[in-house]
């Protein structure tokens, strides 16, 4: 009886089976059926591939095979080591599910599905197969999960924040065509790819709130930030805290720009009554001498120190002004 080689019954979720004797013999018989091939596999690296059909197997449809063979020495007629594989070329679905990050580090937590098929197989099986020793079912999907998860990070990591959230179906076209061509270097073809769920942390959704509604520019929301973590820090000091406050988060609050002196203070000319800067000797109007009073001043009886008229006591001495 010939050998016969088949892969019977296979799983609608199977994408490959490994024939499990690998001794064989010259005459047998290969039997392919449809959305199948069979890959002749040895030494890590695939060789002849057969589609569906009946195929006797002789030197002629196993050429690649039989090259190698002939280079052994002690080669004959005898039966030879190699393991079949079968790969199935129905298209299959598969889930995703990972955590990366934006250009400005924010993270992100994204899961979804995509639907691929094998299009090369001798490809896919010195890629994965060999190359990944995936030698079963579960074996490839834990490697394409991993493989696409990697891509998805690399590919997301080129996007801000907001755009994945307001463009999220122009950044997932172009993340599926960026890993499409990933996975045709391992033989595959992408037929599909679905982001289903996609969020990040309760600090980024608040940012993300105040970009979308256009309340805040993008400088504003980060000042808003660094205050509210400032508060938080300050909450967990004691004793100075507050007053920090007080000064720290008007500052953060004002925006940045170019720096504006202090307006001077004024005083009234007491000949034309026109607004004076405190600081004039003379009115820039009538040209009538400023006393000290005048400008808002007078001088402290016991220390001789120039203080505000209004003051009742000297800042410098504590001398009682009458």
């Amino acid at each position: 009886m010939p050998q016969v080689i088949d892969w019977k019954n296979p799983g609608s979720e199977d994408i490959l089976w490994r024939y499990p004797n690998e001794e064989i013999t010259w005459g047998s018989q290969l039997i392919v059926h449809e959305y199948e091939v069979a890959v002749f596999f040895r030494d890590g690296k695939a060789y002849d591939v057969f589609g569906a059909g009946r195929h006797t197997l002789t030197t002629l449809n196993l050429s690649l095979l039989t090259g190698l063979l002939s280079r052994i020495a002690g080669y004959g007629e005898k039966p030879f080591k190699a393991s079949v594989i079968f790969i199935s070329t129905k298209v299959f679905a598969g889930k995703y599910g990972t955590r990366a990050q934006t250009t400005e580090l924010a993270p992100l937590q994204v899961h979804g599905s995509f639907w691929f098929k094998v299009e090369n197989p001798q490809l896919f099986v010195n890629e994965v197969v060999g190359g990944q020793k995936a030698y079963s079912t579960e074996d490839v999907n834990n490697y394409l999960r991993g493989f696409l998860n990697e891509k998805m990070i690399d590919e997301l990591s080129h996007y801000d924040l907001i755009t994945v959230f307001t463009r999220l179906d122009e950044t997932s076209i172009i993340v599926k065509n960026a890993i499409l061509d990933y996975f045709k270097r391992i033989g595959l073809e992408l037929t599909d790819l679905r982001f289903e769920g996609i969020d990040t942390t309760p600090e980024y959704r608040e940012r993300l709130f105040w970009l979308r509604t256009g309340r805040a520019a993008p400088e504003e929301v980060l000042r808003m930030e660094t205050v509210k973590k400032a508060a938080e820090e300050l909450g967990k000091s004691s004793g100075a805290g507050l007053g920090t406050g007080m000064v720290l988060i008007p500052q953060i609050m004002t925006p940045t720009g170019p720096a504006q002196a202090p307006a001077a203070a004024l005083v009234i000319c007491p000949k034309c009554s026109a607004k004076v800067p405190s600081t004039s000797k003379f009115c820039p109007e009538c040209g009538t001498q400023l006393t000290p009073a005048a400008a808002g001043t007078i001088k402290c009886p016991k220390c001789g120190k120039l203080i505000p008229s209004t003051s009742k006591f000297c800042p410098d001495c504590g001398a009682k002004m009458e």
